[in-house]
């Protein structure tokens, strides 16, 4: 068990193992948080990981620039929402399983909001066979981007961003921005189709943990959308991240993009869960 003072306290380089195995519960769900951890090692003393435990039960809550509980019951949420609500400064968004994480911004809205958009209901989607297995086509054209095509992703990752969240992802030189999607690149998880130098498809394996990996930043080019490029270049997708990166992939999509979800079913992906998103 999480040892405590009082109900919760940051976490750090001693308690990555049992924090890992609490993740493990659930990992489709818990996958972000879990790679975060591994990546970060809980490094340092002023969190972003808090724990919950008491009684028996455990919880915990990444609390960075995303705030995601993870296996916390509406107890948990109560002692772990007075150490959140410290974290406003940073924090831009809420996102996980969405009974925790409604509950959660219940307990924060009035301190924090009011919140620029509140999406309940995100399909939680996985699948674990190749698309090929099941008779879909993959698109031969689809491979990991590698470090001399950075200044071909970042517009791309940009545009995805833009029209994903409302607002562009960095101000001023991005040189930020450019180191994050230089590190995706550079390890092999973002996965792109190019024509005539541009990219035209994109998508990221965004949280790799746990034997699974979450993709995100998925991206049609404006001019290719409604060719049927995307679910053949997601079939792709799919398949080398099965056979290359772990034996589980999911994602989640907002419950009002019909034509992603269409898609991602005739790759193979069924729904899992449900996330919501509280973007501040």
């Amino acid at each position: 068990m999480l040892r405590s003072v009082g109900a919760v306290r940051a976490l750090g380089l001693a308690d990555v193992d049992h924090a890992l195995e609490i993740c493990a519960q659930d990992p489709i769900s818990n996958v972000f948080v879990a790679a975060r951890i591994i990546d970060s090692g809980l490094a340092g003393n002023r969190g972003p990981l808090f724990g919950y435990g008491v009684a028996g039960e455990e919880a915990l809550c990444w609390c960075a620039a995303n705030v995601v509980p993870v296996e916390a019951n509406s107890r948990a949420l109560g002692a772990l929402a007075a150490k959140v609500a410290k974290r406003r400064t940073w924090a831009s968004s809420l996102f996980g399983p969405a009974d925790q994480v409604l509950d959660l911004w219940g307990r924060l809205a009035k301190s924090w909001g009011p919140a620029r958009e509140v999406r309940e209901n995100q399909l939680v989607m996985t699948m674990t066979a190749p698309p090929t297995s099941l008779g879909m086509a993959i698109d031969p054209t689809v491979r990991p981007a590698i470090p001399a095509e950075l200044d071909l992703v970042v517009p791309a990752a940009a545009a995805m961003f833009t029209e994903e969240i409302g607002y562009a992802p960095y101000q001023g030189s991005g040189l930020s921005y450019r180191r994050s999607v230089a590190d995706l690149i550079s390890s092999g998880r973002s996965l792109i189709r190019v024509e005539d130098g541009k990219v035209v498809f994109k998508a990221d394996l965004g949280s790799v943990a746990l034997g699974v990996a979450q993709i995100q930043g998925v991206w049609v080019h404006p001019a290719w959308r409604g060719q049927g490029l995307a679910a053949p270049a997601m079939a792709a997708v799919v398949e080398h991240t099965l056979a290359h990166v772990a034996p589980t992939v999911t994602l989640y999509v907002n419950d009002f993009n019909a034509a992603a979800i269409a898609t991602y079913r005739r790759v193979g992906f069924v729904q899992t869960g449900t996330f919501a998103t509280v973007l501040l």
